[in-house]
């Protein structure tokens, strides 16, 4: 019943994609240990989802803590958070729910599959990303995407995002394939070159675009070759 809110894919890399409507999540399996990435908008019971899905022990981690990535996370009992985001987590989860911290460089050990954290700052203060090396993935959150990335309202920083994406770019031969958690799946990683360009132009002041609404707010889409920024308008 609740878990018709989903739709779930099998992808050959054995990761199982969690389709939730405009965003998605991610369960990955190793040998011992099982790790979900985000909880989506909190319309089903994804922790009954999940738990048909594997019987192997699942541990949670937020890439960030914007709502549509937090929805079910009180139907676990804890997750794995950078702390720059855990201020902003508490507009959708109350001051008891356990968040653990989670840094650059950190691996998720699944048995027979790593996931390496990297701290990518700008969408929010404590946006993540996960590697994995041996397949070649970047799980990107919201980060690096094809569609419109809010960097409007709080916690948004561009010149954080684009150190970010100066990061990744130096990074781009150890991933092939990018999961992002909206819009197409998979994306290039040549999608990183424009939003890093996108990024300067926009610290610059030389990035235009159109007036749209946003839940009742005013603010300028910019195309930046593929991807796009949602910016204040002022």
């Amino acid at each position: 019943m609740e878990q018709e809110a989903y739709e779930v894919i099998r992808l050959p890399d054995g990761t199982i994609q969690i389709e939730e409507g405009f965003v998605r999540s991610f369960l990955i399996t190793g040998c011992d240990k099982a790790l979900l990435i985000d909880t989506g908008n909190g319309v089903g019971n994804l922790k009954a989802l999940c738990e048909s899905l594997t019987e192997l022990p699942i541990t949670l981690l937020n890439t960030h803590a914007d709502r549509d990535h937090v929805g079910c996370n009180r139907q676990f009992d804890s997750a794995f958070m950078h702390e720059n985001d855990w201020g902003r987590a508490r507009h959708s989860l109350p001051e008891e729910y356990p968040l653990l911290p989670v840094n650059d460089g950190d691996v998720f050990d699944l048995g027979g599959r790593g996931l390496e954290v990297l701290h990518l700052p700008g969408h929010t203060p404590g946006s993540i990303a996960l590697i994995d090396r041996d397949h070649r993935i970047l799980y990107s959150g919201d980060s690096v995407q094809n569609g419109s990335i809010f960097m409007f309202g709080e916690g948004r920083d561009m010149e954080q995002f684009r150190g970010s994406m100066q990061k990744l770019l130096e990074m781009k031969d150890c991933f092939d394939t990018v999961y992002p958690c909206h819009h197409g799946i998979p994306v290039s990683t040549d999608v990183i070159e424009p939003l890093l360009g996108g990024a300067e132009k926009a610290l610059k002041g030389k990035l235009t675009g159109k007036p749209v609404d946003i839940h009742g707010t005013t603010v300028l889409l910019c195309d930046v070759g593929g991807p796009a920024f949602l910016l204040s308008e002022s």
